[in-house]
């Protein structure tokens, strides 16, 4: 068989990492398939624990697809048969390391008729960062193909304060002993051992080249209905939000430090009141959103789907 595979991943707290070598464990496995590494280098660090601030800071040129500096993969060969891109969601955004590779030349470069699986673990919104993440892939040139959604399956409200924690302290494990660990479960991140076992049979079969979905059947991406009116109403204000940001100053400047706690005031106010009138909207017209919201879900939820068919076939011991 003889492919070439590029995984491209970065991480902060490292669960990113263990997601993507998890994946790839059956592919690493096979003497027909050589996987190569590409972890995402920026010029400029971004902080794990974060700071408050250097978090705030981030927003905009996230939610604006503004590409950071980056410094180059070293790579013998940029002839790849599959890319899978392991990524994080920033601000309903792919995370800016992502959005620097996509937009580099050396991505370009890459990801130019290139099959690509895509990957992201995130709290629980990642529909509007997956979009910008297909859109980002075309401008490359690239051939998206599967995507799999991994979700932190605590209850929404849980996460609306473990995953801050984790993200500003490095703490991960529950504040309370009540609220569950922030973060996907380590079965979750187990199991992502199916996507490439259906992988490592696909390429078998030159699947990739066909430009159809390998891992359909897998409930690869399962959409929650709930959020898809929080995540338009919430990305809307982040694009003015970001624009605002960014007329007051650049990354890192202090005049646009008052602008970015204002914003923050924002941010809870709108989580702590638009996502629950969200859901109230939706439970109130369900007869009438019902069928729009429905056909919506199984657009979003492709090219993998969340059908289970084949879980059978591949989730193995």
């Amino acid at each position: 068989m003889g492919k070439r595979v590029l995984v491209v991943y970065w991480s902060q707290s490292g669960q990113t990492d263990q997601v993507a070598q998890s994946l790839i464990e059956p592919l690493e496995a096979s003497s027909e398939v050589d996987v190569v590494h590409g972890r995402l280098r920026p010029k400029v660090a971004y902080p794990f624990p974060w700071t408050v601030t250097r978090f705030l800071d981030v927003f905009p040129e996230s939610v604006h697809l503004l590409p950071p500096e980056m410094d180059p993969l070293l790579l013998d060969d940029e002839q790849f048969d599959l890319v899978i891109m392991v990524y994080q969601v920033w601000f309903l955004s792919p995370s800016l390391p992502f959005t620097g590779f996509l937009r580099s030349q050396q991505g370009r470069r890459i990801l130019h008729n290139t099959p690509v699986v895509t990957v992201t673990a995130c709290r629980n919104m990642w529909l509007t960062a997956q979009e910008k993440m297909k859109s980002l892939l075309a401008e490359a040139g690239a051939r998206h193909c599967d995507h799999v959604a991994l979700v932190d399956p605590g209850p929404p409200l849980a996460t609306f304060i473990t995953t801050p924690r984790w993200m500003l302290t490095g703490r991960r494990g529950s504040p309370n002993g009540r609220l569950p660990p922030a973060g996907l479960h380590e079965s979750q991140i187990w199991s992502t051992r199916r996507f490439g076992y259906a992988l490592l049979d696909a390429l078998s079969r030159d699947e990739e080249r066909q430009g159809k979905a390998m891992l359909t059947g897998l409930e690869a991406a399962r959409v929650d209905r709930r959020f898809i009116m929080s995540e338009a109403i919430g990305h809307r204000s982040f694009k003015l939000w970001g624009k605002l940001i960014r007329a007051v100053g650049r990354p890192g400047q202090r005049r646009r430090y008052p602008v970015l706690y204002l914003y923050m005031i924002f941010l809870v106010l709108m989580i702590v009141t638009v996502v629950p009138m969200s859901l109230l909207v939706q439970a109130l017209a369900r007869p009438l959103l019902a069928r729009r919201l429905k056909d919506k879900q199984q657009r979003l939820e492709q090219p993998s789907g969340a059908g289970r068919e084949r879980m059978e076939e591949f989730c193995r011991e």
